[in-house]
């Protein structure tokens, strides 16, 4: 085994110009396509540790300091049965630790899951040495996990396009321009509250698509 271990980092991003709804809840394919900025590291980051665990094949994971239950979150459980269907054979049957930190307030509004699945998807990929056998498949893995994970695995202007295919595999995030396009620009984050927001974004976005008259004109055609 030529890996043990692998630590990584991932940004935050932030919507300039949001998807807010699903075509498919299942497949994470969005209403419409999306454009945002990636934040330094240095201020917004996750980092995520994985190793493997030689003794069983069970998957245990932490997310700062509290561990999840990893078989019932359906999309970190898919995340990490794609990669690891991906590595060499004799990796597919050990089991894994994954300790992932958010340096920034968890679930409170500033794209934790988007950082914290493009950590994982990068971290564990890194670890299985894997090389996409095709452009942005790692980007399709990570938003199946989280929509807005796919805009983290790149810096600077990022687009998500929506994609035309129905199994969603051209649904991917792609860099339009790098970090240092625009470098005098500023984003301002004020934490008002660190506490858990009530309403998740999946929740929310299913709201909008079926109860919003204005957000069914025009999504289709951007």
């Amino acid at each position: 085994m030529e890996r043990k271990m692998v630590t990584c980092t991932a940004p935050v991003n932030i919507a300039l110009i949001k998807y807010w709804g699903k075509l498919d809840e299942d497949l994470i394919i969005p209403l419409n396509s999306s454009l945002s900025i990636t934040l330094h590291q240095e201020s917004l980051r996750t980092t995520t540790t994985v190793a493997w665990y030689e003794h069983d094949s069970s998957i245990r994971m932490w997310l700062n300091g509290e561990e999840l239950d990893v078989d019932s979150n359906l999309r970190i459980r898919y995340v990490l049965d794609e990669l690891r269907s991906k590595g060499k054979p004799e990796f597919r049957n050990l089991g894994l630790r994954i300790a992932s930190v958010n340096n920034f307030p968890t679930a409170a509004g500033l794209a934790s899951s988007a950082a914290g699945l493009a950590c994982l998807v990068y971290s564990l990929a890194e670890l299985i040495q894997y090389k996409e056998t095709f452009p942005g498949e790692l980007s399709s893995i990570a938003r199946r996990g989280s929509g807005s994970a796919c805009r983290s695995l790149d810096s600077g202007f990022v687009k998500w396009n929506k994609g035309s295919l129905e199994d969603g595999s051209d649904s991917v995030a792609e860099q339009i321009v790098d970090d240092m396009y625009w470098p005098e620009i500023r984003v301002l984050v004020c934490v008002v509250s660190d506490q858990k927001k009530t309403t998740s974004s999946t929740k929310g976005m299913r709201n909008s698509v079926e109860t919003s008259e204005l957000l069914k004109v025009g999504c289709s055609h951007y």
